[in-house]
């Protein structure tokens, strides 16, 4: 069977065994260990011991990865050295490609490219922020022929925003230190979006975290570079102040790169980037992006979305551009195909599959023992024979099902459906009104699938806010 790799979000257990003088009471330090190699260096999440001395270990073989990117003595050890650089601040972008673009290289094909700022910290004055996103727009445009242009309301190429903790992209923040700042590579939706951690003390000097260098390096990730495993240069994941930040300019690392995507700025105003639409599209996998095409089920996993049909899923993650295409099989030989709904519960790491009148719970790639079960112990009738969709509300701690025209409500706390029970989709989903293949709920919204078509519902509101093709999520 294959195992699913580092980009399922989940949360490990570390043994703390000794490696090369660590005590074995210091276990938040392996735990800092543990979680940087699976974040960073794509440690497997099933990892779960440190090994003394075993020099083909797969944690030692990480550390050497980590030591070497970022330009350490590689001893495979956790000496000093190694520890102090995992307790520095960096950017939330893992470090793992032997590149300088994100896979596939994924690059923007217009300009200008618009950028908003969505919101403000409080730790500088509004103006101060708009300076430093502006001068970090302005070091890529210096070296390249794109430019931007600021909007004030609605959607932008790059959305910029301060928040804290979880933030509705599933990579939450940290707190104060560690993670600064991250962002995505270019692309539509949250794709080319820069996010900073509001618990930092952003700063205009070096007195805090300052704010022209994160925006800078972010920034690039959002134009398609990933991180360079050279100390001087500005997408190096570490984060570093300059003595004189008014002198400051990029690496040749960094040009190299980012000219190797866009090429090197224009002699004249007229060579500048021209708008996408007079620039055809990659062409796209045929049956990924068939306009007509619909889902059985979807369901998030551990940071990623999955997308069922007949015998195969699609996975993606925000991360990577090009989501992957596998048999169910492959991943859950006991699992069937052509599956009904899906849904995660996320306080519980778990996944509910759900065909026919059965059900089965599913952690990572193993299905968990007791299942299938009945779908009658959750407390449907007899004459429920299948569920059309399913989605974990993780406010409410509820769980919706759909079948035909009505919902149930489970409490997932207390394993029982709520009374009163079912009542009509339309009376409490206004704009809900045709049969439901799937659903699931990303960024505070809910996305209900029917055929081609997907709507976007805000459960606040209790109002559709867009209508979308239901392979939007897949680079379509």
């Amino acid at each position: 069977m294959k195992s699913l790799p580092v980009l399922l979000l989940c949360m490990a257990v570390c043994s703390a065994y000794p490696l090369d003088g660590v005590s074995t009471n210091q276990d938040s330090s392996m735990d800092l260990v543990q979680q940087y190699l699976e974040n960073y260096y794509n440690l497997e999440k099933d990892v779960r011991q440190f090994v003394r001395r075993k020099d083909s270990g797969p944690v030692v073989k990480k550390i050497r990865e980590m030591q070497k990117f970022l330009g350490l003595k590689v001893t495979g050890k956790l000496d000093s050295d190694t520890m102090e650089m995992m307790h520095k601040p960096r950017c939330g972008v893992p470090d793992v490609a032997h590149f300088s673009t994100f896979p596939g290289m994924p690059k923007w094909r217009k300009s200008p490219l618009t950028y908003r700022i969505v919101n403000y910290t409080l730790d500088l004055p509004s103006t101060a922020v708009d300076a430093a996103i502006d001068r970090a727009l302005k070091v890529w445009e210096e070296v390249t022929p794109l430019t931007f242009s600021r909007v004030y309301e609605g959607d932008a190429d790059i959305m910029i925003t301060f928040a804290v903790r979880d933030h509705g992209d599933f990579t939450p923040f940290d707190g104060p230190g560690n993670v600064l700042a991250h962002a995505f590579p270019p692309g539509q939706g949250i794709y080319g979006d820069a996010h900073f951690d509001d618990d930092e003390q952003w700063t205009k000097d070096t007195s805090g975290t300052n704010l022209f260098l994160v925006a800078a390096h972010e920034l690039g990730h959002s134009l398609g570079l990933y991180h360079s495993a050279n100390p001087e240069a500005l997408m190096y994941p570490i984060y570093k102040s300059f003595a004189d930040l008014e002198q400051f300019h990029l690496s040749a690392d960094d040009v190299n790169g980012i000219q190797s995507l866009y090429g090197p700025p224009p002699t004249s105003p007229e060579d500048r980037l021209v708008p996408t639409e007079s620039v055809p599209p990659p062409p796209g996998n045929p049956a990924t992006c068939d306009p007509a095409l619909s889902f059985d089920a979807v369901s998030t996993l551990r940071g990623e979305m999955l997308f069922f049909k007949d015998r195969h899923f699609w996975r993606k993650h925000l991360r990577v551009l090009e989501p992957e295409f596998h048999l169910i099989s492959s991943f859950w030989p006991s699992l069937p195909s052509d599956i009904d709904a899906a849904y995660e519960v996320t306080s519980k790491d778990t996944v509910f599959i759900f065909k026919g009148n059965r059900f089965w719970a599913i952690r990572g790639n193993e299905v968990q023992a007791g299942y299938p079960r009945g779908i009658e112990t959750l407390g449907f009738p007899s004459t429920v024979r299948k569920i059309d969709a399913a989605v974990w509300h993780k406010d409410k701690r509820m769980t919706y099902f759909f079948v035909d025209d009505k919902y149930w409500r489970f409490d997932e706390k207390k394993q029982s459906m709520e009374p009163g029970l079912p009542k009509k989709i339309a009376d409490d989903f206004p704009g809900i009104d045709s049969k439901i293949d799937a659903v699931f709920e990303a960024f505070g919204f809910f996305y209900f699938f029917s055929g081609s078509t997907q709507l976007q519902y805000d459960p606040n509101a209790m109002k559709v806010t867009h209508v979308l093709k239901s392979n939007s999520w897949l680079n379509c």
